[in-house]
């Protein structure tokens, strides 16, 4: 039985994706976090979320991390 494709974007995101993408605000690299499905930028302290597999690096989107 597979998963909807929906769900099976939301699984994973791209690895090479991963590589090339930085924080908008500091240009500097993310941290991925599988378990909930963001990109942290450690020194922006926020946190990305990623939608259906994508990406959303709009800091207005983002969750502070204290």
């Amino acid at each position: 039985m597979s998963m909807p494709p929906t769900e099976r974007a939301a699984a994973s995101v791209d690895p090479k994706l991963l590589e090339i993408l930085v924080c908008p605000l500091t240009k500097t690299t993310l941290e991925y976090d599988a378990a909930r499905q963001e990109l942290i930028s450690r020194q922006a302290k926020l946190a990305y979320p990623i939608r259906d597999g994508i990406p959303i690096m709009l800091p207005e989107e983002a969750r502070r991390l204290d």
